[in-house]
């Protein structure tokens, strides 16, 4: 028992410690109806949140509180059997700290394909319920059944889920069109509809602001060492 203990409070075991229970009281709270499944998503996939993030990673198809307990169980073992078949048995000292966060981000590295491909193969479960949690099919590709009508309303399926329907209200200048295949990115609750483009035009936004993302960090990177002498 003294030994399971100071594994428990050891680092970077301990950051999953103190995790587990706020995760277990949250899933609580769920059953109980008190807290909402879909406690981070939001209506559109639209500026930089979790959810976004999320879907980004791979996680498209479930809530994004489901993603994030996967993510956190498996990064949880592996940074548990880390613990127990290396850093245990090595006279860290100080250089624990260093270690531990370095083990952290592996954990969740090594995690996050894994924690994706169990979230895709329960998503079918999540598809069933969309009507009651419509936001988790944000960023999944779907394919476009009908032509729209003169108000722009067509319906899709959802690609790696034909059995799953659901409504596009699409914009003059960017209706969807019958057998292309387009993405989910918002969510409007007062049309039961999603808003949704074009699978390409998807796929190059995205490339476009993750290369933004680059150059500011280059930037930063770039000010912070002309500063430097200063």
């Amino acid at each position: 028992m003294e030994a399971l203990r100071q594994i428990a409070l050891s680092f970077p075991v301990v950051v999953f410690t103190a995790l587990l229970p706020l995760v277990l009281l949250y899933w609580l709270l769920v059953l109980l109806r008190l807290a909402p499944l879909e406690l981070f998503a939001h209506d559109s996939l639209k500026g930089d949140h979790l959810a976004s993030t999320m879907v980004a990673l791979g996680f498209a198809g479930v809530p994004v509180s489901f993603a994030l307990s996967v993510l956190l169980a498996l990064a949880g073992a592996i940074t548990v059997a880390f613990e127990l078949a290396v850093l245990r048995w090595l006279p860290l000292g100080l250089f624990r700290i260093p270690v531990g966060v370095a083990v952290l981000w592996a954990a969740f590295v090594l995690a996050s394909p894994l924690a994706a491909g169990v979230c895709h193969a329960l998503q079918h479960r999540f598809h069933r319920r969309a009507l009651a949690q419509p936001r988790c099919l944000l960023g999944e590709v779907v394919q476009v059944r009908s032509a729209p009508d003169a108000q722009g309303w067509a319906t899709a399926t959802l690609v790696d889920d034909p059995a799953c329907e659901v409504r596009l209200h699409g914009k003059p200048g960017d209706l969807p069109h019958a057998g292309e295949r387009r993405v989910l990115v918002k969510f409007v609750a007062g049309e039961g509809a999603y808003r949704s483009v074009a699978e390409s035009r998807y796929c190059e936004a995205r490339v476009h602001l993750r290369r933004l993302r680059l150059a500011r960090r280059a930037a930063g990177a770039g000010h912070g060492g002309a500063e430097a002498p200063l």
